[in-house]
């Protein structure tokens, strides 16, 4: 679905023109290296809606503040063009032809407050995709037929946005962990995607309130079609974790195995320490007795030569 282009604005630039040359107007409206077929004001606006434009406009004013390029088939947003307007607060690209953004994109436009994205062919938001607008207040990327992928740390850095409205996508699952951890945010729009509501997604149907006024109901599987992701969470909840998965038996295996190498170690060490103990005991009593013989006077040897000649005589008779 796409916008119907917005009528054009070379009548306005022709009254002003008009205005301009008659002295009705004692300040200059068009500044100086406004893009063809653009208006730009002396408060640094630059309007270029519904112009048929298939290119980024060039030229710009490098102190543009707001910058409405909707409603035409641009297909990329140059970065190094774009870059330099570090004055940047306001982005309009809804309803054209962009399908993809990258990190670079924005590298420079850290004021950059208002983003509008929406209508245009994105089929996936990379890793830190918006990471350098540090002061990003809202985002919209809604109308994308084609997004089904956005990275789980793509707003991880996004500390000041407060809406961000990614309603009527092809989104089937969202990682809300970079989500939960901005503090300023307040306003999600997930409503009109065709959400899984299967244990992979369990985090989202959970965080999800069950006042939701937006239809953020369930795409798949059949049996939870049209029901709200709230609603549905509590009984994820319950279900996903009735049964262990693959990685709990891997853990049991492991764990396991870990037990049964202490144990088989643990018994051979005791071996080990008794057959030493056994040893040293022999040796000692060995070392005792040959100390006892060695230190035994001579009386004592014929005393036991004669109790031994004495034992043989009466064993003989």
């Amino acid at each position: 679905m796409r916008l119907a282009p917005q009528p054009s604005a070379q009548p306005l630039r022709l009254i002003v023109l008009l205005l301009l040359t008659t002295g009705v107007i004692s300040s200059p409206v068009l500044s100086t290296g406004c893009p063809d077929r653009c208006v730009c004001d002396d408060q640094l606006v630059v309007q270029c809606a519904g112009q048929h434009l298939t290119t980024f406009p060039v030229n710009l004013p490098l102190a543009t503040r707001q910058l409405i390029i909707s409603n035409n088939r641009i297909a990329e947003l140059p970065p190094l063009t774009l870059n330099y307007l570090s004055d940047l607060v306001y982005l309009d690209c809804s309803n054209n032809s962009l399908t993809e953004i990258s990190e670079s994109t924005f590298g420079n436009l850290r004021k950059l407050a208002y983003l509008d994205l929406s209508f245009n062919t994105l089929t996936r938001i990379e890793d830190r995709t918006f990471g350098p607008l540090a002061s990003l207040v809202m985002l919209r990327m809604t109308d994308n037929p084609g997004l089904s992928e956005i990275h789980p740390d793509a707003f991880a850095e996004n500390a000041a946005l407060q809406v961000l409205d990614v309603s009527r996508n092809n989104l089937t699952v969202f990682n809300i962990t970079s989500l939960i951890g901005l503090p300023a945010l307040r306003s999600v729009g997930l409503s009109g995607n065709p959400w899984s509501c299967e244990c992979d997604n369990e985090d989202l149907c959970l965080w999800v309130h069950l006042e939701d006024e937006g239809q953020t109901v369930c795409g798949s599987p059949a049996d939870t079609q049209g029901r709200r992701l709230g609603e549905v969470g509590i009984q994820l909840r319950t279900l996903c974790h009735q049964t262990l998965g693959s990685w709990d038996y891997l853990f049991f295996v492991v764990i396991g195995f870990v037990i049964f190498a202490a144990g088989t170690v643990s018994a051979w060490l005791m071996g080990v320490i008794m057959v030493l103990y056994e040893r040293y005991i022999k040796k000692k009593d060995e070392v005792q007795t040959g100390n006892r013989i060695a230190g035994c006077p001579n009386s004592c040897q014929h005393s036991d030569t004669h109790e031994m000649t004495r034992k043989t005589h009466i064993s003989l008779s």
